[in-house]
């Protein structure tokens, strides 16, 4: 049944994806970044220059043939499985779904396509898979460093499109930009596998709160001994390091543990050290 339900998702993704791309991204005539903006331009380079139409699916698979083959053993089997039915269901479905005429404002196209488009990506991640391409890279790298690099992809994105620009007119280029950049930052917002949160806790209930911690995220924590400034009263403090995505369930498990606890969470900009990741299956 989870499987299921992993497969339905994963489908349903590619389906947005491709009615976005016939929605608003042929529509306004842009170029998203990744592989599908590197297909669709060689798609207009092609019948510009030598009058050839080659459907997008054939393109779509050959260029993600490689990385798919590069990251079954990093990213895990069942993960790359999944993230090759998104490549070839969404390859499908853009050749053959139709798309809607919602408004001729490119730079609403811009806004709303790069928004949907994150929003398709980040489904196939929740999913345990991704949408192929330069997600495969950025997967690769962030499971090997534990960092998040969507940025990174968007810089090279923007390389392509500056590319895009020189060949076919800056303005379809420069409104690329505005949609690429939309569906980095909803990634950024949405995706949190790879950020990280600093909590301190000051409880009461220590060691039922350590081993909270250790049973939800598989973080082990850290004890330091106080003083309360107010009452004077001996205190613990709690401090552990967890992946953003974990720091929901993990309020509701301590606060059914002790209603009282006082808890602070930081963003982690930086981390050197030993950090457990959960290992993509």
């Amino acid at each position: 049944m989870k499987i299921f339900t992993r497969i339905l998702l994963v489908t349903f993704a590619a389906a947005l994806m491709a009615m976005n791309i016939n929605t608003f991204v042929h529509s306004a005539g842009l170029l998203p970044g990744g592989f599908t903006g590197i297909v669709l331009l060689l798609q207009e380079v092609l019948q510009k220059f030598c009058s050839v139409t080659i459907p997008f699916s054939v393109f779509y698979w050959l260029l993600n043939l490689l990385p798919a083959l590069l990251c079954m053993k990093v990213i895990g089997r069942h993960t790359t499985l999944l993230s090759i039915w998104m490549i070839i269901t969404s390859g499908l479905f853009t050749d053959i779904l139709p798309g809607l005429v919602l408004t001729d404002d490119i730079l609403l196209s811009a806004v709303f396509g790069g928004i949907i488009n994150g929003v398709s990506i980040c489904l196939s991640l929740y999913a345990g898979a991704t949408s192929g391409g330069t997600d495969f890279i950025s997967i690769y790298v962030s499971e090997k460093t534990g960092r998040s690099i969507w940025n990174y992809v968007f810089a090279g994105n923007v390389v392509v499109l500056c590319v895009f620009g020189v060949l076919f007119g800056w303005t379809r280029a420069l409104y690329s930009i505005f949609f690429q950049f939309a569906s980095t930052q909803i990634l950024n917002m949405l995706y949190k596998r790879y950020q990280k949160s600093t909590l301190l806790i000051i409880s009461d209930k220590k060691d039922e709160i350590v081993t909270l911690i250790k049973e939800t995220t598989f973080h082990d924590a850290t004890v330091f001994t106080g003083e309360g400034g107010y009452t004077g009263d001996q205190k613990e403090m709690i401090y552990s390091v967890v992946s953003r995505e974990q720091i929901e369930p993990l309020f509701r498990a301590i606060k059914k543990e002790d209603p009282h606890a006082f808890i602070n969470v930081l963003d982690t900009r930086a981390l050197k050290g030993n950090f457990f990741m959960k290992k993509r299956d």
